[in-house]
């Protein structure tokens, strides 16, 4: 209410009328009168000395003028730079992507979308499912990429970009490589390779040993990389986390279920409905298209 009633202040100052001020702040006089009286009353001094039809502002009309034309400046300025930057907030897309991918989907989208969309900012990091997830809850991303591991949420967009069987990677030298698929059964007595931080090494075997059961020992790698070079040495097999149709030089196989039944693997894109806006959508919409057409 005081900024209010500081701009009918300034507007009757700056106009030296009250009707020419009420006109400005679309306000009866009468109404802008009384708000100039209502001033007085809280501040228990005069700001403005009637002369007749005339009026002259008082040593402290004069200062409270001069501080809330500085005051109404600064508010004007934080109001533009917020708005400028929420503007920039939806033009920025923070991006996370599971440690164990490879990429190969998200860099052709990233292409793609900055042609399209050259003013949007794009960042990306990676992280475990866990990580992902408490960056997203806490507004550190706007969006992140991974496999699905709880209920879909109706407080998420839970944007499925792909469904397809699980797949493992091994190294040519492994005695099933090379076969179309292989099975949970055929690799129990060899680790699964994972690329996860130490923090997050139980929850990785739990979801992929006790949820998935595709393993009951782990070798945990700190990068892709370090799982590929894991796997090529022939010390386990990699569970696969990208629709990529060449891993050379491992060689790469559907893995199926001890009974032979599939494993499929549910990918999406998650980000928060309220945080939702058109360059979210967009990239989205961008990104399944390289996740459902494969190479």
């Amino acid at each position: 209410m005081l900024f209010q009633r500081m701009r009918y202040f300034v507007a009757v100052a700056d106009c030296n009328s009250f009707t020419e001020a009420a006109e400005q702040c679309f306000i009866s006089q009468s109404a802008i009168s009384q708000q100039i009286a209502a001033l007085e009353d809280d501040f228990g001094v005069r700001l403005i000395v009637r002369e007749g039809r005339k009026f002259r502002l008082t040593p402290a009309g004069e200062y409270f003028y001069q501080r809330s034309k500085a005051v109404l400046a600064e508010v004007e300025e934080a109001k533009a730079e917020t708005q400028r930057l929420g503007r920039d907030e939806e033009m920025r897309l923070n991006v996370g992507y599971p440690a164990a991918y490879d990429g190969a989907e998200l860099q052709s989208a990233l292409l793609e979308f900055s042609h399209v969309y050259p003013e949007a900012l794009v960042g990306v990091f990676r992280g475990t499912h866990e990580e992902l997830y408490e960056a997203l809850k806490a507004g550190r991303a706007s969006l992140v990429l991974s496999d699905q591991r709880r209920a879909f949420s109706d407080e998420y967009e839970n944007f499925v970009l792909d469904r397809r069987p699980a797949a493992v990677d091994l190294s040519p030298r492994h005695p099933l490589a090379g076969r179309a698929y292989v099975t949970t059964a055929e690799l129990e007595g060899e680790p699964c390779i994972l690329v996860a931080a130490k923090d997050a090494e139980q929850a990785e075997r739990d979801f992929y040993g006790g949820t998935l059961g595709v393993g009951k020992q782990f070798l945990f790698a700190a990068s892709l990389d370090e799982a590929r070079l894991t796997a090529m040495g022939g010390r386990g097999f990699l569970l696969v986390e990208s629709a990529r149709r060449d891993p050379a030089p491992l060689v790469r196989s559907e893995l199926r279920r001890a009974d032979g039944s599939p494993i499929v693997r549910t990918y999406c894109a998650f980000w928060l409905k309220k945080r939702s806006n058109y360059y979210i959508e967009e990239f989205t919409g961008i990104l399944r298209k390289y996740y459902t057409v494969r190479s």
